[in-house]
């Protein structure tokens, strides 16, 4: 096993105060380049200075500001990877059901769901909303292509004796 590293000394709190003060807004401008949005720029490079705050000592001198940026481009390449999805501010908001019987089907929609096992459930919801291939949902789930089918077959029958999902000849469009 590998020596646990020890935090910064007092001593050299000042030269990494220093270091930020004078590197920082460049390290904001290459987090930016890479994030695209100045809040995620912030957190990558706080991040960045976190995970190197307890290693400043055993870094030279020299390449500390190339350490710095490693490590914010190895924390970017892991935020990547997670293909994080959070929230993005927008101007134009979301299309949004316009009547009520819009409202009422999706309630009803999100009630035949919520009665359906969970299994057929995770099916439906990856095989249909989110339009992925049977291997695709077989491989998320954990299970065989064979088994992703047998549990949309099912689901699908469920659903369509649904009393609250049933299509009356009124309501075609």
């Amino acid at each position: 096993m590998g020596e646990v590293p020890r935090a910064a000394t007092v001593a050299n709190t000042s030269e990494f105060d220093s270091f930020v003060a004078a590197r920082g807004p460049s390290l904001l401008r290459t987090a930016f380049l890479l994030t695209g949005d100045r809040q995620r720029a912030e957190d990558l490079v706080q991040t960045a200075l976190g995970k190197t705050w307890p290693r400043w000592d055993s870094v030279a001198a020299g390449p500390r500001e190339a350490y710095v940026r490693k490590v914010m481009l190895t924390t970017y390449i892991a935020w990547w990877r997670r293909r994080w999805n959070g929230e993005y501010p927008t101007a134009a908001l979301p299309e949004q059901p316009t009547t009520d019987r819009d409202l009422d089907q999706r309630r009803d929609l999100l009630t035949a769901l919520a009665a359906l096992p969970k299994g057929q459930r995770a099916v439906v919801v990856l095989r249909y909303f989110e339009d992925l291939t049977e291997a695709q949902t077989a491989e998320l789930l954990g299970c065989t292509v064979g088994t992703v089918k047998s549990q949309a077959a099912r689901a699908l029958a469920t659903l369509r004796q649904c009393p609250a999902l049933a299509v009356t000849e009124g309501e075609l469009r």
